[in-house]
This record gives structure tokens, C-alpha cells and sequence, in this order.
């Protein structure tokens, strides 16, 4: 079993957690309840705002979707970090992932994996959770894919 923190696992991939985005309504970005917390879903943002655009796969690849999600799994992490005071604090449990699909793609999954496997990468087994990844219609500003978490406190 690995003795790295989800911290020193993070610094090993060569990233950073971004700030905590901004609500861009009237919502929280986490609420805790019971011992878990809950995320708003989150998309492709950074400190520039929305890199990216448009329907998977049509508009946006599936590889290309796959890093817009990873994106948010780094936001999400970076919320809930902040939310319960570290990394080392979090176990993933519920992942929902949504992707802003042409009517007949059928890989949501694929896209989906790009947050699934940052949660791994950095929380170790903690990271392994349950998933739906599903087609949308459309999603807020157009962005590719929205995803949202749900996390157990670890004392």
C-alpha cells in the first residue's frame, strides 16, 4: 500500500489546485451534510472562465472531452479540499458526470473517465466510487461536460 498523501500524489502528476470557482448563481458550491459533501456541479473553467465549447463528439472529441472532465475533477477536488480542510480527508462515493452529447454518441463513459481517473490518481483507493456518466441535451454556456460529487468526510 502507498504511504504518499493524495497531496504529494497530486504535486507527482504535476498539478496544482486551481481556486475554488465562483458560484455563477444562486447556489453554494458544497453543502455538508451528515458526514458527506455534496458539490454543485462544476464545468470547464478556469481563471480565464470557459475554455471550451461545444457537443462531444461532433464539436469537441471524445479526447478532448476527456481532458474538459479531468478539468473538473480538479475543480472538484479543489472545492472539497477547501471545503473539509485536505485531500487526505476525502472518499469519493457518487459521481454524476454529464456530457453534452449529439443524440447518438455513445461513449459518455469515455469522456467521464477524464474525472474518474484524477480521483484515482490522486486519492488513491479513496478516489474509486460509483458513476453514472449520461447525454445531455445541452448544458449551461455550452460547455462539454458537467459533472458533480459527492465525497464522505474522513476524520
Amino acid at each position: 500500500m502507498s504511504t504518499e498523501t493524495p497531496e504529494q500524489r497530486l504535486a507527482a502528476l504535476g498539478l496544482t489546485l486551481p481556486p475554488v470557482p465562483k458560484p455563477l448563481g444562486t447556489y453554494v458550491p458544497y453543502r455538508i451534510e451528515g458526514g458527506f459533501l455534496y458539490t454543485s456541479g462544476q464545468g470547464p473553467r478556469g481563471h480565464e472562465g470557459v475554455a471550451l465549447r461545444g457537443k462531444v463528439p461532433s464539436e469537441v472529441g471524445i479526447e478532448a472531452g476527456y481532458a474538459a472532465a479531468r478539468a473538473v475533477g480538479l475543480n472538484l477536488l479543489a472545492t472539497a479540499a477547501e471545503a473539509v480542510g485536505g485531500l487526505h480527508r476525502l472518499k469519493a462515493v457518487k459521481v454524476l458526470g454529464m456530457v453534452n452529447a449529439d443524440p447518438d454518441f455513445e461513449d459518455h463513459p469515455k469522456v467521464i473517465n477524464g474525472c474518474s481517473d484524477l480521483f484515482v490518481a490522486v486519492l488513491g483507493e479513496n478516489g474509486r466510487h460509483a458513476r453514472s456518466a449520461v447525454g445531455m441535451g445541452s448544458l449551461p454556456g455550452r460547455i462539454p461536460v458537467e459533472i458533480e460529487a459527492i465525497f464522505r468526510i474522513l476524520d
